[in-house]
């Protein structure tokens, strides 16, 4: 067999020397690079500095004998039923759950009836409509609706894509929306911070969709969005809301508290801001966490704040956790004592999960949507990172695996998408 020597260096000088067939491709050279450094998620660069498709042959491409190994960041983002995995900079998202297929990866298309993902049947076609992976270049962030995904791009342009009534069709502000800088995105509208600090907003007018009407909404530097409404952090601290009332659009109650807000955070219906004094000021429907009281005592130094749709978690600067909202999602008396150097939380539709300092991960509220990790609590180490849909966990393992749990139906059951994670 005619053989040919690769070597592949990391950026801090570490390298390894591979042999395998002049006949194979870039990926085959990648899959290897990646057991041997124990990333999962890699790009190989040639020494002119040039990224390296993972469907080329290494013949074809007459590399030289030296190559460079970049070591990518995966990202995760989910919709109400489905995950969008991609790596910043990258052109290919991959999704799964009950929309099996929409935005289907160069991967997929590839090795359609190979097993890389379910085929879309005529309503899924209609709910999903059309496959823009081909127009995805460079992908810097992407954000959900219910329904829909929103993708920036490097050069600041946006690609939508899912059901159109959800967010999924830009068309309307499409001209608009050039150097977006963040986006985030309601039940069935997305909004969009543009680099003059000013904000473009489309889907569903009564769910945050129009901005028409609202005062204010300059100097934006951070957006929030409850299942109905938005809230805006301005550059002096200040705080826009708008959309549905009964979700958090109102904040008149407590506008003069909003001031040097640092941080906002949403369940379904209520917000909470962080201060720059490490208090909070909640506002919205009391059943999903608008009220408090019961914690006040509790909540100083507060660092980070997740919610699921009924209850908010408090992160502490000593790593300890705050809960309150809803009775059944915001227990963690059966976790309580592991719930030290939390780092990171995460929520479903009724259950959190924490990334604790040593990488392991705690599940707490409904097992249903995912409260109990127990049978995947093994595999859930030296986790990066956790993502959740309505009632489905999925963790990236520092090795480049995929961990899911909770209900199948909403992207917790991964293992047909496992092999196409090397196409990233």
């Amino acid at each position: 067999m005619d053989l040919m020597k690769v070597n592949v260096a990391l950026p801090n000088g570490r390298s390894e020397h591979f042999s395998l067939p002049k006949s194979s491709k870039v990926g085959d050279l990648r899959i290897l690079c990646q057991k041997a450094f124990g990333q999962g998620f890699l790009r190989l660069v040639s020494d002119k500095g040039v990224m390296l498709d993972p469907e080329e042959s290494l013949e074809f491409l007459g590399l030289e004998d030296h190559l460079t190994a970049v070591v990518l960041q995966p990202k995760l983002v989910a919709a109400r039923d489905s995950f969008a995995l991609w790596c910043c900079g990258g052109n290919t998202v991959i999704t799964w759950g009950k929309g099996e297929g929409k935005g289907k990866s160069k991967a997929q298309k590839r090795n359609k009836g190979k097993g890389f993902g379910k085929l879309l049947d005529d309503d899924q076609l209609f709910l999903y409509g059309h496959d823009v992976q081909d127009s995805l270049h460079g992908v810097q962030d992407v954000k959900a609706s219910q329904s829909a995904f929103a993708a920036i791009q490097a050069d600041g342009s946006i690609v939508t894509w899912g059901l159109k009534h959800t967010g999924g069709d830009s068309s309307q502000v499409q001209d608009r929306l050039r150097s977006v800088q963040q986006i985030q995105g309601t039940i069935s509208a997305f909004a969009a911070i543009l680099a003059d600090g000013s904000v473009v907003a489309w889907g569903d007018p009564i769910c945050g969709g129009n901005t028409a009407d609202v005062d204010g909404l300059f100097d934006v530097q951070q957006l929030q969005a409850t299942w109905g409404a938005f809230a805006a952090i301005r550059a002096d601290g200040s705080v826009v809301t708008w959309g549905d009332t009964t979700a958090g659009g109102d904040s008149s109650e407590v506008q003069n508290q909003l001031k040097n807000v640092q941080q906002i955070q949403a369940t379904q219906a209520a917000f909470v801001a962080i201060l720059g004094n490490g208090s909070v000021v909640t506002w919205g429907d009391c059943q999903y966490g608008g009220d408090k009281s019961e914690v006040q005592d509790q909540l100083k130094n507060v660092q980070k704040v997740q919610a699921c749709d009924s209850a908010f978690a408090a992160i502490l600067a000593d790593g300890s956790v705050v809960t309150w909202g809803d009775e059944d999602a915001c227990d963690t008396s059966r976790v309580q004592a592991q719930l030290q150097n939390v780092k990171q939380i995460q929520a479903t539709q009724g259950a959190f999960a924490a990334i604790l300092a040593d990488g392991s991960v705690v599940a707490w509220g409904d097992p249903g949507c995912g409260g109990d990790s127990s049978e995947v609590q093994d595999q859930l180490r030296n986790v990066q990172l956790v993502q959740s849909t309505d009632a489905a966990f999925a963790a990236i393992v520092s090795d480049g695996s995929l961990v899911t749990w909770g209900s199948t139906f909403c992207g917790g059951y991964s293992l047909h998408v496992q092999n196409q994670l090397g196409y990233l």
